[in-house]
């Protein structure tokens, strides 16, 4: 039978650890439970955060923050919004498109290294993340960074957990930089251009002295979903500028100079505000079917190649972030993984994680980038150095 620990202190999870140690009995480490795939041990006990809740400490004026790990995301946003502050990295919410129902964490977003448009301007979840406790596979508590941004000498276990998803240690306690919330924002639109096209206007954009801060390209075939169907008609090229008003307004003037790739329109800051939610989450494909999602990273120049190749051998429907180096595919019917990721490696490489498939084809599925040889070794001796029992199984979807 499945045991579910939900320890309240940094000292129960140590015992829980140890006694699995003892009994070689792995633990799933799981955050609020946003995820839907599982490394397929369904019988495995699960050691999660959630026990661990509350903000630590809050300094606004040093834009820093300390949350224990199974504090809810929208506990910390409400506390951040009342200093008109945020994380930075704008953290997804896939639970529409998984279909699941549990509650994020901040545990769960660093685990996953859950990172939105942003990502290729501001970093990654990784990049604002100070300091770390934690607990590792010999029931030992590990504090690693600090409260403060500082140089950092050595290895930097902060940067290695994140990510992790939950393979090395049991995360109890983060500490994160955070960003003021811009005063206003904007978003113009660049419409009727097909995907090369786009990614060549993204390009130009990102040439600018405008500072974008968001950059996707949506087909015709996703672009009508998006804030209730009020985008212009055809494939939408969105980019998005944030800041003071009056800077905001300069800027979204000079990127009227796209017009010269196709028509030119702009949102107003609400619209903005739910369209780059909506980008975020993956809106399209919150569906409520199990037909293959995948999140595939590659260059910005890469990602409107790649999907050009797979829709002359499949049915793929596909939009664009990150100036085109994310890519959500979302497949007809089969994942087609060997697909993808010969197509990726074509392309001079990425990652693939598959996010969403049903249960029938997820044990016979990679879920995971495979790794280079070279870099699985490295990756197994750092798993040995954390973990020597093997006791963290680790997950392999975003969980958030």
């Amino acid at each position: 039978m499945t045991m579910f620990h939900e320890p309240l202190s940094e000292e129960a999870a140590s015992r829980i650890i140890r006694a699995a140690v003892a009994a070689s009995s792995p633990l799933e480490i799981r955050g609020g439970g946003t995820r839907m795939l599982s490394s397929g041990q369904a019988s495995r006990d699960v050691l999660s955060s959630t026990g661990l809740s509350g903000i630590v400490s809050y300094n606004p004026a040093e834009m820093t923050m300390t949350a224990k790990a199974g504090t809810p995301l929208d506990e910390i946003a409400a506390v951040l919004a009342e200093r008109r502050q945020m994380l930075s990295f704008e953290p997804l919410d896939l639970r529409p498109a998984l279909g699941t129902s549990g509650i994020p964490t901040i545990g769960g977003v660093f685990a996953t290294n859950a990172s939105g448009p942003r990502r290729f301007v501001a970093g990654a979840a990784r990049d604002s993340l100070l300091g770390v406790r934690f607990v590792n596979g010999t029931g030992e508590i590990v504090k690693a960074g600090g409260r403060v941004m500082k140089n950092v000498t050595g290895l930097d276990l902060t940067k290695l957990l994140a990510g992790s998803r939950g393979a090395l240690a049991f995360l109890t306690e983060v500490t994160c930089r955070l960003l003021p919330v811009p005063e206003t924002a904007a978003t113009i639109v660049v419409s009727g251009l097909n995907d090369a096209e786009a990614a060549a206007a993204m390009a130009t954009a990102m040439s600018m002295s405008v500072e974008v801060s968001g950059a996707a390209h949506l087909p015709e075939s996703v672009c009508g979903r998006f804030i209730g169907g009020r985008l212009p008609e055809g494939p939408a090229t969105v980019l998005r500028i944030e800041g003071l008003a009056a800077s905001v307004a300069v800027r979204a003037e000079k990127l009227k100079a796209l017009a010269s790739f196709g028509g030119i329109s702009s949102l107003n800051a609400e619209d903005t505000g739910v369209l780059w939610r909506e980008i975020r989450d993956v809106h399209p494909y919150a569906d409520g079917t199990a037909r293959p999602l995948w999140r595939v990273s590659v260059a910005p120049t890469a990602g409107h190649q790649l999907v050009a190749a797979l829709r002359l051998e499949t049915g793929v429907d596909a939009y664009f972030d990150w100036q085109g180096g994310l890519v959500w595919l979302r497949m007809e019917a089969d994942p087609e993984a060997e697909l993808v990721r010969r197509y990726i490696k074509a392309l001079g490489g990425g990652h693939a994680t598959l996010m969403r498939v049903s249960a029938a084809v997820l044990a016979a599925t990679a879920v995971l980038q495979p790794q280079a040889e070279a870099i699985e070794l490295l990756s197994a001796r750092i798993k040995e150095k954390f973990d020597p029992a093997g006791i963290f199984a680790g997950t392999s979807a975003s969980e958030a």
